[in-house]
């Protein structure tokens, strides 16, 4: 984890190594809150641009679960998940930015709160 440049440094068995953005890591978390609950219901993360790590803490031998320093902290990473954004950054970044561009929202405007909206799982 490395604070001041925003950066989770990451290896792996095969030589791959990546310098994941936190930035990154939060707008495509794995979590319900941020994916939805089904294709079409993701959330468009913005305002995330200095977000970083409060915490990372390890889940069994799979995966880690970050705490966000905007508060979020359900999405769990797995070993595969971060390899995926490691490897994909490129078109990761692309794919934001053309959902941002599509729904005209800056990259660096607050979130709207949808809490009211009727999901039970949170």
């Amino acid at each position: 984890m490395h604070s001041a440049s925003k950066v989770l440094e990451v290896s792996f068995s095969d030589g791959a190594h990546f310098r994941i953005p936190f930035e990154l890591m939060r707008v495509y978390s794995p979590s319900a809150e941020v994916q939805g609950h089904g294709p079409g219901q993701e959330v468009l993360q913005t305002g995330k641009r200095q977000v970083g790590l409060a915490s990372l803490e390890p889940i069994g031998n799979y995966a880690v679960q970050p705490t966000f320093t905007d508060g979020h902290s359900t999405g769990i990473f797995s070993w595969d998940y971060l390899y995926f954004l490691g490897s994909q950054q490129d078109k990761l970044w692309a794919d934001y930015t053309a959902r941002l561009l599509k729904a005209e929202v800056d990259r660096d405007a607050p979130m709207i709160d949808k809490s009211s909206h009727a999901c039970a799982s949170h």
